[in-house]
């Protein structure tokens, strides 16, 4: 019988949940990742919530993880909610597209409305979490500071009605920063993997460079 449970990361479980993500986005958006290296800075990030940094397990097996952070949405008169972003989300490619993200997503989306957050805002795939209940951000009339919808940049309503009659600007909380030599630097400290080229990392800089002009 299968022995599935969600639980918080703890400093125990970190190694292994970079091996983790380190796995899951390899090659997909660049040649390499370096989703694991910002895991380790998102830890120690002020914008960092604790209570929903998450991790999927079966059978004693870590499947999936997921990070939280919060940012801000700010109205046409100043008025400012503090509201989630999530990233990176990992599931072991050996695990992928079989439930195991989305059950740990829904999971997460439970604690965060419990705990009173009343959206999510993510930078992501829309193949991947329009069926998740995102919208486009230009439906949702949440913008960046310069105005631009990005197609990447998507909108949950963790409480029905929470986002509308108003126009938002999206901004992130965290203060992330590195440099190329410092991720280098830390995958030396993984097993040796080989980089290369995928389609997924052009699909990556369509949805990245893109934006939504037309309702």
């Amino acid at each position: 019988m299968s022995n599935r449970i969600i639980r918080n990361e703890t400093p125990a479980d970190y190694r292994a949940v970079e091996e983790l993500t380190r796995e899951a986005f390899w090659n997909v958006y660049k040649e390499g990742a370096d989703e694991h290296y910002y895991l380790t800075l998102l830890r120690k990030d002020p914008a960092f919530v604790p209570e929903l940094d998450l991790l999927l397990e079966e059978n004693g097996v870590l499947i999936a993880h997921v990070a939280y952070t919060e940012s801000t949405l700010t109205d046409e008169d100043g008025n400012a909610k503090t509201i989630l972003s999530f990233g990176p989300l990992s599931v072991h490619p050996d695990y992928q597209r079989k439930g195991y993200g989305k059950q740990l997503l829904e999971a997460s989306f439970e604690i965060a409305a419990e705990m009173g957050y009343e959206a999510v805002v993510i930078f992501g795939n829309p193949e991947n979490y329009v069926p998740r209940g995102f919208l486009s951000s230009r439906k949702s009339r949440v913008h960046m500071p310069d105005g631009v919808y990005p197609t990447a940049l998507l909108v949950k309503e963790l409480k029905p009605g929470a986002l509308s009659g108003k126009s938002w600007t999206y901004t992130e909380n965290i203060k992330v920063h590195w440099e190329p030599e410092d991720v280098d630097g830390f995958d030396r400290t993984f097993p040796e993997k080989k980089k290369e080229w995928r389609p997924t990392q052009e699909m990556f800089y369509i949805y990245s460079h893109s934006q939504v002009v037309f309702d």
